[in-house]
């Protein structure tokens, strides 16, 4: 009925630039009022969509984020400020995003998107946009949007580098696992904490999601079924490659085998450091008093051999996280192994596969080589 659908005064001052667009118009404006986005993290990709979404005139936005915010948030979410540091993001999100536009309505789920939630909280929407910043997210939500059959808006960041599409099989497209049919070996990628990236880039990638959302909604232009836009920030260059759907794609294939969103990949642990509480771990101040008694084990660095060069702990082993796979079977299983990297990321990942291939005794070394520096100054 359309009385349902009628903006109110506020609305058609507030939206007056795209009533003016023949594309968008009334009609338009009305559809994107009665429309519902989820978008799954409130980080950087997720901050651009999401205040983009809500200033168009979105009705309804859903957040999943299990996160609080912290300082190095800041330099690149701009949904989070000084004020909101410890707070849950999506607190930190709700309210500035009311400041950007009250009438949209705003669903919080404070909780990690896992295949258990997945299906239930993706139903409620007409799309996805990704903001995830981890490989098993990116698996969830492709396998959820091709399950119920709602178009994905992903998008990804790297320094200087980002990508986006759309995945939509029932639309006639490709989805993510034709792109990347199996997860990354431990080590081929850096995690979230530890590859870095411009804090403008998000921005810039993020409003690309929001665009080709808005598209689907208003059914204007042509999404990009199989083809992945990438943006150099060094080159200042966009440039598109085709993705081909993949007939022997376990998920969307002429013989697939995935049927559910609870599979290998979106069960994977994630590159993102692990809680503590969760894995055997040690301080920096705990490992330099075993050092100094005389190491019961052995210490191995999983950074590159660049950082390596440029600062170490005088009696640690290098081993790059990429060729721990190949590696491992040189280190001793009756021994504690100590493993540090950068930051913890990468070492938590390290011991996580150190564990599987039944060495017990591997532990975690907290905050890496930036607090054994700090100790250390």
């Amino acid at each position: 009925m359309l009385w349902q659908m009628a903006l109110t005064p506020e609305e058609l001052q507030r939206y007056s630039r795209h009533l003016l667009i023949p594309e968008v118009g009334r009609d338009g404006q009305e559809r994107l009022k009665l429309s519902s986005v989820l978008l799954v993290g409130a980080g950087a990709l997720g901050s651009p969509a999401a205040m983009y979404l809500a200033a168009a005139g979105v009705g309804r936005i859903g957040l999943v984020d299990d996160d609080k915010v912290e300082a190095s948030n800041l330099q690149r979410q701009l949904l989070h400020a000084e004020s909101t540091i410890g707070q849950s993001k999506l607190l930190s999100a709700a309210a500035r995003l009311k400041e950007v536009n009250p009438l949209v309505e705003l669903d919080l789920h404070d909780t990690r998107f896992t295949p258990d939630n997945a299906m239930g909280i993706a139903a409620n929407y007409n799309l996805m946009v990704d903001g995830s910043d981890n490989f098993p997210t990116r698996f969830l939500t492709n396998d959820t949007g091709f399950l119920l059959k709602k178009p994905l808006v992903y998008g990804a960041i790297h320094r200087f580098e980002g990508q986006s599409t759309v995945f939509a099989p029932h639309l006639g497209g490709p989805c993510y696992r034709c792109l990347l049919p199996n997860m990354p070996a431990p080590g081929s990628a850096p995690s979230c904490a530890e590859s870095g990236v411009l804090g403008m880039l998000p921005g810039i990638m993020g409003s690309l999601q929001a665009m080709e959302a808005i598209k689907l909604i208003l059914g204007v232009g042509e999404p990009p079924l199989g083809k992945l836009t990438l943006y150099d920030g060094l080159a200042t260059s966009f440039r598109q490659v085709t993705i081909h759907r993949d007939p022997q794609c376990r998920l969307c294939g002429e013989a697939p085998d995935i049927t559910s969103v609870d599979n290998t990949e979106t069960r994977s642990s994630s590159p993102c450091p692990t809680s503590p509480d969760t894995m055997n771990s040690i301080s920096v101040e705990e490992l330099k008093a075993k050092i100094e008694a005389g190491l019961d084990g052995l210490l191995i660095d999983v950074r590159q051999p660049e950082e390596y060069e440029a600062a170490c702990i005088e009696c640690s082993r290098l081993i790059p996280l990429a060729e721990l796979p190949d590696k491992h079977g040189e280190l001793p299983k009756d021994q504690t192994i100590y493993v540090h990297c950068k930051a913890g990321g990468r070492s938590a990942r390290a011991v996580e596969f150190l564990v599987q291939q039944g060495y017990s005794k591997a532990i975690n070394v907290s905050g890496g080589m930036d607090a054994w520096l700090e100790l250390e100054n």
